[in-house]
């Protein structure tokens, strides 16, 4: 599945097949996060988080995007150790220094590994909506951990995650 999703990628606009990134992970480890290209190739993705109609997102990238396929990649960051398939969503440096200055307890999301998939993502908190309600549902997941929670996370990123309005 992947080798067609990279093989569309490459005919449809120029650039590198997969995306990296720099994000933050456990304690604050900066890491390389990979993703499909979703967008055409630029300087401004490290800066500027996609938006709703963003011109830059390519048609392929649409789908990829609103169906959660460009995170298929991250797989290979939770064979690296960097990501867990559940946790909180990995950030940006840039943004981790902003967010830590003004989100109360923001920085307990770095208490464990990132993940692919998490609370926050299945129940709507993702992309352009609210930070303190992601922080809040991470926080929550963190205090509430169990194998049980996460089998119910990956249950529910299959039946209603991986589908998403806040995707774009």
């Amino acid at each position: 599945f992947t080798p067609i999703i990279a093989l569309i990628i490459k005919i449809e606009s120029r650039g590198p097949v997969f995306f990296k990134q720099t994000r933050n992970g456990i304690k604050f480890r900066e890491f390389t996060c990979y993703k499909f290209r979703s967008m055409i190739e630029n300087n401004d993705a490290d800066i500027q988080q996609a938006t709703k109609n963003d011109k830059r997102v390519t048609k392929i990238g649409k789908i990829l995007r609103k169906t959660s396929l460009d995170e298929l990649p991250q797989f290979f960051n939770v064979l690296k150790g960097d990501m867990s398939i559940v946790g909180p969503r990995p950030e940006r440096p840039v943004f981790v220094n902003d967010f830590k200055k003004s989100v109360y307890q923001y920085m307990l999301r770095h208490k464990m590994k990132a993940g692919i998939t998490g609370w926050a993502q299945v129940n709507g908190w993702r992309g352009d909506s609210s930070l303190k309600k992601r922080i809040e549902y991470d926080l929550y997941y963190i205090e509430n951990w169990s194998h049980l929670f996460d089998l119910k996370i990956m249950w529910l990123t299959i039946w209603k995650g991986l589908i998403n309005k806040s995707a774009y």
